[in-house]
């Protein structure tokens, strides 16, 4: 069976975004992300797919997913919607939802495990949040704590939840 992760940091308030752009560059983040996701195949929203500086991630299978049926993506597999995504990659051992927040909104109930980068800021003027975690419904099984240094502005936690069965 193949596990659905949800991967997202987030801040304090949920913020994930605004203008269609991260809040704050955290290299530790991005190699955390890095890391957990290559080999893997992310599914992503096309506003996400459109934020990455150099297109597809490489060394994993990209897929995209849009409402426009006309629309390519190189280097990247396109589909209309979560479930056509996630069917797509039936039989792999875990699959990743990279974003943005309507993706993040629809695959919270879907999604076996949440890899939480929290972020010790809030951004009030964010547009983009993801949806706030049910303690009823998730347990932490994993984190660790990181203070900020010289190359990653704000303090933040590395933190694995599990869905309670």
């Amino acid at each position: 069976m193949t596990r659905i992760s949800i991967i997202v940091a987030a801040s304090e308030d949920q913020a994930i975004g605004k203008n269609g752009d991260l809040l704050w560059r955290m290299p530790a983040d991005m190699k955390h992300f890095k890391t957990l996701t290559t080999g893997h195949t992310i599914i992503m929203g096309r506003k996400t797919f459109d934020s990455l500086p150099k297109g597809a991630l490489p060394n994993r299978t990209n897929i995209v997913l849009t409402r426009n049926p006309e629309a390519t993506f190189a280097n990247c597999i396109v589909c209309s919607n979560l479930q056509q995504a996630l069917d797509h990659c039936a039989g792999e051992d875990e699959v990743f939802i990279i974003g943005g927040s309507q993706i993040y909104e629809q695959a919270m109930k879907l999604a076996d495990r949440i890899y939480l980068t929290r972020v010790d800021a809030s951004f009030p003027d964010a547009d983009a949040r993801f949806p706030m975690i049910e303690p009823t419904e998730w347990q932490v099984t994993d984190e660790a704590s990181f203070p900020a240094d010289e190359k990653n502005p704000y303090a933040y936690h590395f933190i694995t939840y599990d869905r309670l069965s």
